[in-house]
């Protein structure tokens, strides 16, 4: 062991720095505070995010054109706060995650929830908070739902996400438990994720963020960049790619992503399909398989942020690694991702739905067995979209982010009287 130096008075930049530290660490106890208080702020923007939801009954449908014709819009709520999932209920209802730490449940008559019990306490800052939601394919005997958020360490000054799950109740959710936890946590807020699917099979898949630290996404004794697969309870499948490897992580299922915020199973081959954010251009769909690698940051189709290139970066391409099945040259930001097997709008039959942040859009992609032959933009310039839902009734639901986030529905035109 190396023996530890003597102790030398910190110069006056150390004291510098130690003051920052202790500022640092107020504004985190202010934060802390606020958020207790239902007086959070956005830690991007500053703006209050004390949220006012409403749901519209009888909002007008405003009519749009698109490829296959005309189709109607209805705004379904509003008041949200950076809405980030939707998940569908039995009884025609519906929970909604807010990412500064709410849960609210939309009844089928249309009334709002207020805040959910029972919710874990979220790593609120910049990208972080609460994130997915799932219900269980168990749902009808034991009420569970499942939620992906980002989880503070013990200092509270970084976070990893984390999925826990609780029996839906009454005033929210019972006998809360974390059945997983990304380790090591490195993150300051950004590059999250994240994703749960079931697959029908008796597994769940979580799809993780590389928290800002890209060189992670490559090892594999780290969860960042990674999807993972777990039973239900958090578990480890003995079948999983990497089970017994002492050099790697046993819940690693695919590896190499930079943020995955979108995944779903293909309706036909059940298969897991995947997208991620580049930083500047390479956002990409994969179709994770076990043990594969994906490439972040050795293969990339992006630019760094500064312009350059990404500093790991060996090319487009990498020695082990797995070429995107999808990749968009300029970034429309993906978030969410479902298919569309409904009966209301049947020229959409089979295409692939994602919602575009910085792009602003729906994205709809038209497939021919898993291959993506044309790109249509939706709602072009509105609103960032968050997520994208298949509802029970065919009709296509979408979040939009912001202070004022919106629920919004496609719905087929009604035939004219």
């Amino acid at each position: 062991m190396k023996p530890s130096s003597p102790r030398v008075p910190a110069p006056a930049s150390g004291l510098a720095r130690v003051a920052r530290a202790g500022f640092a660490a107020a504004s985190l106890a202010s934060l802390v505070a606020l958020v207790a208080c239902g007086l959070e702020r956005d830690p991007d923007s500053g703006q209050a995010m004390t949220a006012n939801p409403r749901y519209h009954a009888n909002a007008p449908a405003e009519r749009l054109e698109g490829e296959h014709g005309a189709f109607a819009l209805r705004l379904v709520a509003d008041g949200l706060v950076h809405p980030w999932s939707l998940a569908f209920l039995p009884d025609g209802g519906m929970l909604v995650t807010e990412r500064p730490g709410r849960l609210r449940r939309i009844s089928p008559d249309g009334s709002i929830s207020p805040p959910l019990g029972g919710v874990p306490k979220v790593f609120l800052q910049g990208q972080s908070g609460l994130l997915d939601v799932a219900i269980a394919p168990t749902f009808a005997e034991d009420r569970l739902v499942y939620l992906s958020y980002g989880e503070p360490n013990w200092r509270g000054n970084k976070g990893g996400t984390a999925v826990a799950r609780g029996r839906l109740g009454e005033h929210g959710l019972d006998d809360l438990e974390v059945v997983f936890r990304q380790q090591p946590k490195l993150s300051h807020g950004t590059h999250m994720g994240s994703r749960i699917v079931f697959d029908g099979q008796g597994f769940m898949f979580v799809g993780l963020g590389d928290n800002r630290s890209a060189a992670s996404a490559q090892l594999l004794d780290h969860l960042q960049g990674k999807i993972v697969r777990l039973h239900p309870d958090g578990s480890v499948p003995g079948d999983n790619p990497f089970s017994g490897r002492a050099d790697a992580r046993p819940e690693v299922w695919s590896y190499g992503h930079r943020n995955i915020q979108g995944m779903a199973l293909h309706p036909q081959t059940r298969e897991l399909w995947s997208h991620e954010h580049g930083p500047m251009g390479g956002d990409e769909i994969n179709l994770p398989a076990p043990g594969r690698n994906y490439g972040w940051p050795l293969a990339t189709y992006c630019q760094d942020y500064s312009g350059g290139p990404v500093p790991e970066a060996l090319g487009t391409s990498a020695e082990g690694t797995e070429q995107p099945h999808h990749h968009w040259p300029v970034s429309p930001a993906v978030s969410g991702m479902a298919f569309y097997s409904g009966d209301a709008f049947p020229g959409w039959q089979g295409n692939l739905f994602i919602g575009a942040l910085a792009g602003q859009a729906l994205i709809r992609l038209q497939l021919d067995g898993d291959r993506i032959v044309h790109e249509e933009r939706l709602l072009q310039g509105r609103e960032r979209i968050r997520d994208v839902r298949v509802g029970p009734d065919g009709f296509i639901y979408v979040l939009t982010d912001g202070t004022d986030g919106k629920l919004l529905r496609l719905e087929p035109l009604a035939p004219a009287p």
